[in-house]
């Protein structure tokens, strides 16, 4: 019975994090910051893990601005490359070789977080208040149209 409980709650994209039970909003955005894309995963799992998703949806990019987490050659760089995007992602620390970015190009990915800061205005949205990932996502997409429209 504890197998199917954790097998349920896997694929509701719920986890544990620090601060609980958490839920992470991985979208994809254009130019002006209009949301295109959505994928749920769980609050523990790696930024990674919602880029394998979005990546396949992702075809008529010129360049692909993204934080430090998204800082991978195999999954993450080598793909844009061939699909002849502009990769602008800082690079890690820790990272023997560091990457060239160009910064004035970064700064645009503010729009992607004002983005984010408009959607956790809703409050539903905000304690994901839905049990299932099917309405959570479909809340998310609610909110994210009437942001569009706006």
């Amino acid at each position: 019975m504890r197998a199917l409980k954790k097998s349920l709650i896997d694929d509701q994209a719920i986890g544990r994090s620090k601060g609980g039970l958490s839920t992470k909003i991985h979208t994809t955005c254009d130019a002006l910051g209009n949301p295109t894309g959505f994928h749920l995963t769980a609050g523990q799992d790696a930024d990674l893990e919602g880029s394998d998703a979005l990546m396949d949806h992702l075809t008529k990019a010129e360049a692909v601005l993204a934080d430090k987490a998204y800082d991978a050659d195999e999954r993450m760089r080598h793909k844009l490359l061939a699909k002849g995007c502009i990769v602008v992602i800082p690079f890690k620390k820790n990272r023997i070789n560091p990457e060239a970015y160009d910064k004035e190009l970064y700064k645009d990915r503010h729009l992607l977080e004002n983005f984010f800061a408009r959607l956790k205005q809703y409050r539903s949205i905000a304690t994901r208040y839905d049990k299932t990932a099917k309405n959570f996502l479909g809340a998310i997409y609610l909110v994210a149209s009437v942001i569009w429209l706006n």
